[in-house]
């Protein structure tokens, strides 16, 4: 006997188009059925939850409302998307979410025509459609550009940038905030929605527009009705910075009210110029173990539907490298006064819960705004200060100017604590970690070192405040090999490798993570093994020792290898002029999209397995051990 179909509205609403033939009194259904799907799926998966349960009704009324695909939706970052996939033809393939193959966690134009703009960092959603709508405008098709954007990610200067720039150039846009932990929520209700609806309709543009042109002649009568029209609207509503960048302001509006939302973007869609629209909504809407907790819930790994606990992650028992970095930074932080730490809105998933607990004086969350914080940093260091910056590592990418200019420049002493540094796995390549190693060792002042395990890594943090310059600690996603973590701490001998196993014919000089499967891979091939720990400045000395005394040298690092820890290493035999094969085993010179971890490296050779392929390869191949080795990866 067949079971009933739990999600028959949603099974009618498999693509815009079909979603635009319900009739309006089903939508309300439809958002039960569809947030319910999500919350089932994603358990199955893994994800990114709590604020796209937060954007069902949106979700539905713009693709009701608007004539997707050929009118624009820009979803900033894309946690908040997941309703809109669904609703986009990828509803049945949501269960290969985040996997190998599968669809992506976040918005891709290779992925679906609706798809309008690749996301994974954040605030640049306006920036893309100023572009799209002045492009649009230019085509003289009519085709509407709509941005979405959170208010985490509104406190990006990106964001503002963007604003003002649409403001100045006058465009066909709507940006639509999505305010889901401002302080304006209380205004949300009955008022604020017929106000709305007033603010956002034919009557009240056209008698403002006609209020411009008669006024316009009476320059200081147009003045002081404009300002007066300003502050009785900034009485009720929070708009006047958003009047003052040129955009109309309107909201705030319930965001689960969906009859408000489908009249308000109905009457938004004919205006011209740069709309904005303040919605308020609720992280983890339908979902009580989500809406308690939205945080926790922001990305979860596969749970229990009924109780929503969820599963550990594969993995030692020991702690990951980010709580090292948070018991280490508490640690620090009692000793010395003078310790800050500092993290672009990444507190939870950094480590640093603890620290802002004990010492709340000494934590700055500085938003999603990775350029200031690299630069509050400097300026911090400048008076005295000893500043961490927890940042991961494909967002330091944001702040390679600040790190350049205001740190390196000046020598001043900042700590980072780079974290997923490396691949990330079901992130796919929006987070991946893949660069900072070939873009942060050309950069003078910077020591960058790349722990192999547990209680190296916090040595490391350790050695990098003692330095009085620039450092750079670059440390994987999850956990290390299980080493035992020494509660005392000592600097390690700046740009002092370590070996760890001697043996023959070749040699395998191992950064960072990459430690573990070159000891395994030696065990087999009877090859020597060095933990390089430092990638600037290298161990010059242990480099030409390895290459003086064995046929082949193997460098092997979870980075690109262009520009990384491998060429750093061929830099230094060329400027010694020695003679000696290399093989440079990382990171291609492709995309790295998502997938299981430990898959992706032995796909990409960084295991055991591919480090005995390639040294065997190469000995079978090549009979004069002199001839240097083509330059590549695997």
């Amino acid at each position: 006997m067949s079971t009933q179909n739990p999600y028959p509205l949603l099974e009618r609403a498999d693509t815009p188009d079909q979603l635009r033939q319900l009739d309006e009194s089903e939508l309300s259904e439809l958002a039960r059925q569809l947030r319910e799907f999500m919350v089932e799926s994603v358990s199955k998966t893994g994800g990114h939850l709590s604020a796209g349960l937060g954007t069902v009704e949106l979700t539905i009324a713009l693709h009701y409302i608007f004539d997707t695909p050929k009118d624009r939706l820009i979803w900033d970052v894309g946690h908040q998307s997941y309703p809109h996939k669904i609703l986009t033809g990828r509803r049945e393939r949501m269960s290969t979410l985040r996997q190998r193959g599968g669809l992506a966690g976040f918005n891709k134009r290779s992925e679906s025509e609706y798809d309008c703009f690749g996301v994974g960092h954040s605030s640049t959603s306006i920036s893309a459609a100023l572009g799209m709508a002045i492009a649009a405008d230019r085509e003289g098709e009519g085709r509407r550009v709509v941005a979405i954007i959170g208010d985490g990610a509104m406190s990006a200067g990106m964001a503002f940038e963007a604003l003002n720039n649409a403001g100045d150039l006058d465009a066909n846009l709507l940006v639509i905030l999505n305010d889901n932990d401002m302080s304006i929520s209380p205004n949300v209700g009955g008022l604020s929605n017929y106000l709305a609806r007033v603010l956002s309709g034919k009557l009240y543009s056209s008698a403002r527009e006609g209020s411009k042109k008669v006024l316009g002649s009476m320059p200081t009568v147009w003045e002081l009705a404009r300002r007066t029209e300003e502050h009785v609207k900034g009485m009720v509503v929070p708009g006047t910075l958003f009047e003052e960048l040129g955009f109309n302001y309107i909201g705030p509006v319930d965001g689960h009210d969906l009859p408000t939302l489908m009249k308000t973007l109905d009457n938004m869609r004919s205006l011209k110029g740069p709309q904005f629209l303040h919605v308020v909504t609720t992280k983890g809407k339908g979902y009580p173990p989500a809406q308690d907790n939205p945080c926790a819930y922001h990305g979860v790994t596969k749970f229990d539907l009924d109780s929503g606990a969820m599963r550990s992650s594969a993995g030692n028992a020991g702690p990951s490298y980010t709580q090292i970095f948070g018991q280490w930074l508490c640690d620090i932080a009692e000793r010395d006064e003078r310790i800050v730490g500092i993290t672009p809105a990444m507190c939870e998933g950094s480590g640093m819960n603890e620290f802002v607990s004990r010492f709340p004086e000494r934590y700055f969350d500085v938003g999603i705004a990775e350029q200031h914080a690299v630069t509050f940093a400097a300026g911090l260091a400048c008076e005295g200060m000893v500043p961490v910056v927890a940042i991961y590592s494909t967002f330091l990418q944001r702040a390679y100017d600040q790190l350049i200019h205001d740190v390196a420049l000046q020598n001043l002493p900042v700590l980072f604590a780079v974290d997923r540094a490396g691949l990330v796995g079901a992130d796919g390549a929006t987070h991946a970690g893949a660069y900072d190693l070939s873009f942060l060792r050309c950069i003078p002042n910077i020591t960058l070192m790349a722990p192999a395990d547990e209680n190296e890594c916090r040595q490391m943090l350790y050695t990098g405040i003692t330095l009085n310059s620039p450092a750079v600690v670059r440390y994987p996603r999850g956990t290390g090999p299980g080493v035992e973590i020494s509660q005392e701490m000592s600097a390690i001998p700046l740009g002092k490798a370590q070996l760890k196993i001697l043996g023959k014919k070749s040699a395998i000089l191992a950064f960072g993570s990459m430690l573990s499967a070159a000891q395994e891979a030696a065990e087999q091939l009877g090859a020597s093994v060095v933990n390089m720990r430092f990638i600037k400045p290298l161990d010059v000395a242990m480099i030409l020792d390895m290459a003086s005394n064995h046929e082949l040298l193997l460098t092997i690092e979870e980075n690109a290898v262009a520009g990384g820890a491998g060429s750093a290493v061929a830099e230094c035999l060329a400027a010694h002029d020695v003679h000696c094969p290399i093989i440079h085993l990382g990171l291609p010179d492709v995309v790295t999209e998502q997938g299981e971890h430990q898959q992706l490296l032995a796909e990409y050779g960084l295991s055991a397995a591919g480090i005995i392929q390639a040294v065997d390869g190469h000995f079978a191949s090549h009979d004069n051990p002199s001839v240097v080795a083509k330059l590549g990866s695997r």
